[in-house]
C-alpha cells in the first residue's frame, strides 16, 4: 500500500500548453522559409559591430554574473545526485582506562558506511529539480547574452545616428555661413539692411548650438559601449569617433538591416526564446520539488554498518581482532504538527507561481514580437514620407537661394527653407536610426539567434 501511495504521489512535471499561442503573426505577411538569425548583427554591415559584440560576450559583467550562477546551479545538481549514493568514512580511536589495579589502553580503526534508500523517489525528485534549475540557469545565461548583444547593437546604431545628425548639422552650418557671407556682401552693396545680416547670423548660431548636444550624446554612447564591452568609459573614443564631414561630402550612410526577414511561426519562435524555455524549466523544477516534499511524508529506510580492527596496543593493531556491525533503521513520521503537509503546500504554491510565470513569459514574448513588427512597419512608412520631404526641402532651399540672389524673394524665404532643410534631414537620420534599432528589437524578440540545439553548450 505504501508503495502504491508513493508511486501515485510522484508526477512527471511538464510545461502547460498555452492556448494563447497564435498560429501566425498579425503584423507580418511575409511567407516562406524562416530567415536564420545566427549572427544577425552582420546584416547591418557595420565593421565595428561584430567585434564589439564579441568583446561584450566575453567581458560583460552581467554575463559573468550569469556564468557564476550557472556554476552554482551545476554544483547544486552534483550535490543532489551525490546524496543518493552511500557514504563511507574512515575512523580511528584510542581509549585509555585507569583504575586502582592499573590502567590499560585499546585501539580501534575501521570504516563506517551509511545509505538511505530512495524508496519513494524523494532523492530522484531532488536531482530532477536540481537538473531543471541548472538548465534554467544555462538558459538564463543564453538570454543574458542575447540581451547584451542587442544592447550593444542598439547603442552603436544610436551612436551612428547621432554622428550622422552631427554631420548634417555641420553641412547645414556651412551652407548658412555661405548665406551669411552673401548677405554681408549685399549689405555692403546697399541691397539689403542690417536686419537681414542679423537674421542670417541668428540662424547660424542656432545651428551651431546643436553641435555640442550631439557631440555629448555621441560621447555618452561611446562610454556606454565601453562599459558594455567590459572597459572603462572613454576607452572607445578614438576608435569610434567619426571624422567631421566636409561641407561637400555625401551624407553619412547609416547601418540598416535588409528588409527581407521571414519570421518563423509563433510556436517555433517560443522554442527559440531562451527566456521562455528557462521559465519552462523553472516550472519543471517547482513540480519536482512538490514530488520531493510529498515523498518526505512517507517512511524512510536507512542502512548503516562498520568494519574495523581492535587491539590493546598500537603496534598490534594490524593483527588485531576484527569487528563488524550492520544496522537497518526505519523512520516513519507519526506526528509533526502538520509541518510536512505545510511543506507540500509551500511547494505546490511555488509550482503554481512558476506556472503563472511561464504563461506570462509566453505572452510577453508574443507581445514583443508583435510590437516590434508594428514598430518596423510604422517606422518604415514614416521614413518613406520623410525622405520625400527631405528631397523637396533640398530643392526648395536651392531655389530660394537662387531667387534671393536675383532679388526675386526676400531673405525670410531663404531662412525658412534652410531651417526646413535642416529639420527634414535631421528627421530622416533620426528615423533611419529608429528603423535600425527596431530591427534589433525584432531580432531580440525572435530569440537573438539562440536555438534549442545550443542548449547542450550551456548545460555541460
Amino acid at each position: 500500500m505504501l508503495a502504491l501511495v508513493g508511486c501515485a504521489s510522484l508526477q512527471t512535471p511538464s510545461a502547460p500548453t498555452s492556448s494563447a499561442t497564435p498560429t501566425a503573426w498579425s503584423a507580418s505577411a511575409a511567407t516562406g522559409e524562416a530567415t536564420s538569425l545566427a549572427g544577425w548583427w552582420q546584416r547591418f554591415g557595420d565593421p565595428d559591430l561584430a567585434p564589439l559584440i564579441a568583446q561584450a560576450l566575453l567581458g560583460q559583467t552581467d554575463i559573468a554574473a550569469a556564468q557564476a550562477r550557472l556554476r552554482q546551479a551545476r554544483a547544486q545538481r552534483s550535490l543532489a545526485a551525490a546524496q543518493l549514493s552511500p557514504s563511507v568514512s574512515g575512523s580511528g580511536s584510542v581509549q585509555a582506562n585507569r583504575s586502582d589495579g592499573g590502567h590499560g589502553e585499546s585501539y580501534r580503526t575501521g570504516l563506517d558506511a551509511s545509505w538511505e534508500l530512495d524508496l519513494w523517489g524523494a532523492g530522484a525528485a531532488g536531482v530532477q529539480a536540481a537538473e531543471a534549475t541548472a538548465r534554467a540557469s544555462a538558459l538564463t545565461l543564453a538570454q543574458t547574452r542575447v540581451a547584451v548583444a542587442a544592447e550593444v547593437a542598439a547603442t552603436l546604431l544610436e551612436l551612428r545616428g547621432t554622428q550622422a545628425r552631427e554631420a548634417i548639422a555641420r553641412r547645414n552650418l556651412a551652407l548658412q555661413l555661405q548665406t551669411l557671407q552673401i548677405v554681408q556682401w549685399r549689405l555692403e552693396a546697399g541691397l539689403v539692411t542690417q536686419l537681414d545680416v542679423e537674421q542670417a547670423r541668428t540662424s547660424v548660431e542656432q545651428t551651431r548650438a546643436q553641435l555640442p548636444a550631439l557631440q555629448g550624446a555621441a560621447a555618452q554612447a561611446m562610454n556606454a559601449l565601453a562599459v558594455l564591452t567590459g572597459q572603462a568609459p572613454g576607452a572607445l573614443q578614438a576608435r569610434l569617433t567619426a571624422p567631421a564631414s566636409l561641407p561637400d561630402s555625401p551624407p553619412m550612410a547609416l547601418p540598416a538591416a535588409p528588409p527581407d526577414l521571414v519570421l518563423a511561426i509563433p510556436a517555433e519562435v517560443l522554442r527559440q526564446r531562451p527566456d521562455v524555455q528557462a521559465a519552462e524549466r523553472r516550472l519543471a523544477a517547482a513540480a519536482a520539488r512538490v514530488n520531493e516534499a510529498d515523498a518526505a511524508r512517507l517512511p524512510s529506510l536507512q542502512l548503516g554498518g562498520s568494519i574495523g580492527l581492535n587491539a590493546l596496543t598500537l603496534g598490534s593493531l594490524a593483527s588485531g581482532s576484527g569487528v563488524a556491525s550492520l544496522l537497518a533503521s526505519v523512520k516513519l513520521p507519526v506526528f509533526d504538527g502538520g509541518r510536512l503537509r505545510a511543506q507540500v503546500q509551500v511547494q505546490e504554491a511555488a509550482r503554481d507561481e512558476a506556472e503563472i510565470g511561464y504563461r506570462a513569459a509566453v505572452l510577453a514574448a508574443l507581445q514583443e514580437v508583435e510590437d516590434a513588427l508594428i514598430g518596423l512597419r510604422s517606422t518604415r512608412q514614416q521614413l518613406t514620407a520623410q525622405q520625400a520631404a527631405a528631397v523637396s526641402a533640398q530643392r526648395t532651399a536651392t531655389l530660394a537661394e537662387q531667387r534671393y540672389r536675383s532679388g526675386l524673394v526676400d531673405f525670410q524665404n531663404v531662412l525658412q527653407s534652410q531651417r526646413t532643410l535642416l529639420s527634414a534631414e535631421d528627421s530622416v537620420a533620426g528615423t533611419t536610426t529608429s528603423l535600425a534599432t527596431a530591427h534589433v528589437r525584432l531580432y531580440k524578440a525572435l530569440g537573438g539567434g539562440w536555438t534549442p540545439t545550443l542548449e547542450e553548450e550551456f548545460t555541460r
